[in-house]
C-alpha cells in the first residue's frame, strides 16, 4: 500500500491487522479501541458505524465475530477514502463497506430496522464548548459540527431493529444528556461501564450499551487500567 504525505501505518496487534492514519487528521485513542471491545454480537448481524472516521471500529470488528456486513458511516470524504484505503488494506472488501455520508441521511440509504447492532464514538464537545481546531477535520471529529447527540442517537434507533443493540462511547460528564436521549429514543440503557485510568482520578470516559424497545433495568460497573 502506497503512503500519502504524513501517513504513517500503525500495528493493531490484532489478527495482522494495520491502520493507515494521516497523523495531520484526527488519529484513533484508546477509547475506540475500548468500544470495540465492548461490543457484543451474535454471527451474521448487520453493524452501523456511526461516524467511523479512518475505519479504526469496523476494521477491529471484523476480527471478533463473523459479520453479515459492516458499514462505516462518514461525513469527510477525504477521511471516508482513507477508511476505504483501510478495508483494502485489510483485505475486507467482502465484509465491511464504507459510505460517504451524513449520519442524518443515512436511514434513506440503508432503510428502517437494517440493522441488528449500531456502534458509535460521537463528537464528545457541544458546539462552542471549548477551544476548535483550525484543522476542520479534527473539529468535526471532537465538536457537535456536522451532527449532535440527539442526531446520532435519533438515527442509531431508526437503523436498528427491535431489540437491536447500541453501542457508544462518550464522556462521563455527558452521560445524564446521553441516557435521557437514548430513553427518548425507545433505547433503554442496560450496561454501563466507567474507564479508570487511575484510582485516584476520575473516569475517563464511559462506555453505553442499550437496546431497543429494552426493559428498564441497567447493569453499571467499572475498569481501572493497569
Amino acid at each position: 500500500m502506497q503512503l500519502l504525505e504524513n501517513e504513517r501505518i500503525d500495528d493493531l496487534e490484532l489478527k495482522g491487522l494495520k491502520l493507515i492514519q494521516d497523523t495531520k487528521a484526527f488519529c484513533f485513542g484508546i477509547d475506540a479501541v475500548d468500544l470495540a471491545n465492548f461490543v457484543t454480537s451474535k454471527n451474521e448481524a448487520v453493524v452501523v458505524d456511526l461516524g467511523c472516521g479512518n475505519g479504526i471500529i469496523p476494521v477491529l470488528l471484523s476480527a471478533k465475530i463473523k459479520y453479515k456486513k459492516i458499514y462505516g458511516i462518514e461525513i469527510q470524504p477525504k477521511v471516508a477514502e482513507l477508511a476505504r484505503r483501510n478495508v483494502i488494506f485489510n483485505n475486507l472488501e467482502d465484509s465491511i463497506e464504507i459510505i460517504n455520508e451524513d449520519l442524518k441521511n443515512i436511514v434513506d440509504r440503508l432503510g428502517k430496522a437494517s440493522a441488528d447492532i449500531v456502534v458509535t464514538n460521537p463528537p464528545y464537545r457541544t458546539s462552542g464548548c471549548g477551544k476548535v481546531n483550525v484543522d476542520d477535520s479534527k473539529a468535526i471529529a471532537r465538536h457537535e459540527i456536522a451532527c449532535n447527540l440527539e442526531d446520532v442517537i435519533k438515527n442509531a434507533s431508526l437503523l436498528l431493529k427491535p431489540l437491536g443493540k447500541f453501542f457508544m462511547v462518550h464522556r462521563p460528564d455527558r452521560l445524564v444528556d446521553i441516557i435521557c436521549t437514548m430513553r427518548q429514543y425507545n433505547l433503554e440503557p442496560k450496561n454501563i461501564k466507567f474507564i479508570y485510568d487511575s484510582k485516584d482520578k476520575g473516569a475517563t470516559h464511559v462506555l453505553l450499551e442499550g437496546l431497543k424497545g429494552g426493559k428498564k433495568f441497567v447493569v453499571v460497573n467499572r475498569e481501572e487500567r493497569r
